[in-house]
């Protein structure tokens, strides 16, 4: 499989709408983070947080945001030659689908962004082994989904509010009591309540969400890395241009040129 392009943890704002015409051989997945709304056949339905759609090259790509933040992961793809793997796994095509095991998902769209940025001599094998895992993954989870019975935790819906105010805001001076006391928990069972929700410990979260404000604003403003830094809630710009690096694989200068 050949990736085309690829977003994690990717913020835009509440007036933020896609509409793309199918392109032959060109598939997009996408995993929403916020709630959102996907227009299929003319109809409009509105979908929470943790949802995600597999496009084919058949169907227009419509959705936006629903009068919030909208943060997805994403990534367009196509088959080149892998049809046999394709036809191997019942794949779920233009279905909106919520899932329950979404972080090791992220976490494999992680590495695949990392990797697609990186210069290493195994990147194309690497690409599509983790593209392959991702869509194992999915199928996987769709034949077991029937088999069991998924609970919602009772403070869910505090914690991905929580959540979404922290990728909202990244130059706030997050940490564990502020987040802690964001939601009324004490802080030990805030850490463990949110590792266990998210899969992330509540300050990588934070990180993260850092990192992906910087690359938007590196993409779509002209803003120098020591703004960008800044606005991202850094003190320190060498601090933050390790960070990104360490993360995106490249340093915020050479990720813009990109």
């Amino acid at each position: 499989m050949n990736i085309r392009c690829i977003g994690f943890n990717s913020v835009y704002g509440s007036n933020y709408c896609v509409r793309r015409e199918p392109e032959k051989n060109i598939f997009m997945f996408i995993l929403v983070k916020s709630s959102a709304v996907f227009r299929i056949n003319n109809m409009d339905f509105y979908v929470p947080p943790y949802t995600f759609m597999l496009y084919d090259d058949n169907i227009v790509q419509e959705y936006r945001a629903d009068n919030n933040f909208f943060i997805c992961d994403w990534i367009c793809f196509d088959k080149d030659g892998d049809s046999e793997f394709f036809e191997a796994f019942e794949l779920p095509f233009n279905r909106l689908i919520q899932f329950s095991d979404v972080e090791f998902i992220s976490s494999i769209i992680r590495n695949i962004a990392s990797e697609y940025y990186s210069l290493n001599s195994n990147r194309s094998k690497m690409l599509d082994t983790f593209m392959k895992t991702l869509l194992m993954k999915i199928s996987d989870f769709l034949n077991r989904r029937d088999n069991s019975q998924q609970t919602v935790d009772p403070h869910y819906t505090a914690l991905i509010e929580l959540r979404e105010k922290v990728y909202r805001n990244p130059q706030m001076k997050w940490n564990v009591d502020t987040m802690a006391s964001d939601v009324n928990m004490s802080r030990s069972y805030f850490q463990h309540i949110y590792r266990e929700m998210f899969g992330v410990s509540c300050i990588s979260d934070v990180i993260s969400g850092k990192i992906e404000k910087a690359k938007e604003l590196l993409r779509e403003t002209s803003c120098t890395v020591s703004q960008v830094s800044a606005m991202c809630g850094y003190e320190n710009e060498e601090h933050f241009m390790r960070q990104f690096k360490k993360i995106v694989g490249v340093t915020p200068t050479k990720y813009r040129r990109k």
